[in-house]
């Protein structure tokens, strides 16, 4: 057994009662063994399988780092999309629920229960570091209903790739994560009228808005369970590089690395979300606007952000070289960004729906080519996002 396990049942053992979970620390590990466990059943589809190698002694291991590069913390497990866009959804609902149940309690005063936190974020990032595009590409679809908590989902994920691309610490990954999930509790404290409020915002109410990262921050603060780099990403990823952010107008370097990562994610979610008074922006589109903001964001967290996520993302509608239109079903950022697979669906040239098929734009067989983004409103597509989703909205 090794920690990133999702235990789910065991059998012969008195004096081990916990339910289902994750094993996070070794002391959870430790106690498993020397419970008097025969045997444990573990979910794949929530944590890590088990090792196909066996484990090394310190001195086995400096002998394997001196052969050849190390090999992924977490293993890659391919999976196929359908299969991809399955776990994702499931790991979704479940996270959907927990951040409602966590926004609601600590709406009536109740402490935030970061051990709780603590285990989703274990789950989001091992969902991120299996299949990073079904997750992310899923989290993108919310509700005006249920915006403020899959926002938070989605955040936390968008966290812990950059993490993951900018190849921080797994200790820090795991923090930057949780400071995504919880960046936004302070909006328990603003009144409902003006975080449900279905158009844009008064100056009156915006200035009650914009004190929900200092309400967050005292939130977690009193709490006295969360790190500092929480505490930070939570109070300051509302802040710009050119000091017109809020709530303290710091610029430049005076912003932490981490809340500079939580910027860049925290804006993209919001405008390739649904939200009450306006419609998504396509990601790509998102990504070029954004890159125009100047002053705005980090720029070298900003390049690094869009090679994590691809410079065509999940979901985008594409127009290829021979006059197909078609979306982007998969990343191959080892590739090249702008080598994503995509299926194809319209013919732009006799105007028609062609039979779906799956463009693999990296294979050396295919000479077809990415040449636009396109507006899925100019061809009057009602749901482009069937093409890549199917029925696994959850």
């Amino acid at each position: 057994m090794r920690i990133g396990m999702y235990c789910c049942s065991w059998v012969n053992t008195a004096s081990f009662v916990k339910k289902a979970f994750f094993i996070n620390y070794q002391d959870e590990l430790d106690q498993i063994v020397n419970s008097g466990v025969q045997k444990v059943f573990i979910d794949t589809n929530k944590g890590l399988d088990v090792l196909t190698e066996p484990v090394l002694t310190p001195i086995a291991k400096r002998a394997v780092a001196t052969a050849g590069p190390k090999k992924p913390l977490v293993p890659k497990r391919h999976l196929a999309m359908n299969e991809q866009l399955k776990q994702a959804s499931n790991i979704i609902n479940r996270s959907k629920e927990a951040v409602s149940s966590m926004f609601s309690e600590a709406r009536m005063g109740k402490a935030v229960n970061v051990e709780n936190a603590k285990s989703l974020v274990e789950e989001i990032t091992f969902s991120v570091m299996r299949s990073p595009d079904a997750l992310l590409g899923l989290s993108r679809l919310k509700t005006k209903d249920d915006y403020t908590y899959m926002h938070s989902v989605a955040v936390c994920a968008l966290m812990v790739s950059l993490a993951k691309q900018l190849d921080l610490p797994d200790g820090q990954t795991r923090e930057l994560g949780l400071g995504g999930l919880l960046h936004d509790i302070g909006k328990i404290a603003m009144p409902l009228d003006i975080l449900n409020k279905p158009g844009k915002l008064t100056e009156e109410e915006f200035v009650l808005a914009k004190d929900h990262p200092a309400a967050g921050h005292r939130i977690l603060r009193d709490g006295g369970a969360v790190s500092d780099i929480v505490l930070d990403v939570c109070l300051h990823h509302h802040e710009k590089m050119n000091g017109t952010g809020y709530p303290d107008q710091l610029s430049g370097d005076k912003i932490s690395m981490f809340a500079r990562m939580c910027a860049v994610c925290d804006v993209y979610d919001a405008v390739t979300s649904n939200r009450p008074y306006k419609h998504s922006w396509c990601p790509s589109e998102s990504l070029h606007i954004m890159a125009e903001w100047v002053g705005h964001f980090d720029i070298a967290i900003f390049h690094a952000f869009v090679k994590c996520i691809g410079i065509y993302p999940l979901g985008t509608l594409v127009r290829l070289k021979s006059g197909r239109l078609g979306v982007v079903v998969e990343q191959q950022t080892e590739k090249s960004l702008l080598l994503p697979k995509v299926r194809v669906f319209f013919s732009s040239k006799s105007n028609a729906y062609l039979m779906p098929q799956v463009l693999d734009l990296a294979d050396t067989g295919t000479e077809d080519k990415i040449v636009a983004r396109e507006d899925a409103e100019k061809w009057h597509f009602k749901d482009i996002n069937q093409y890549w989703l199917g029925d696994k909205r959850g």
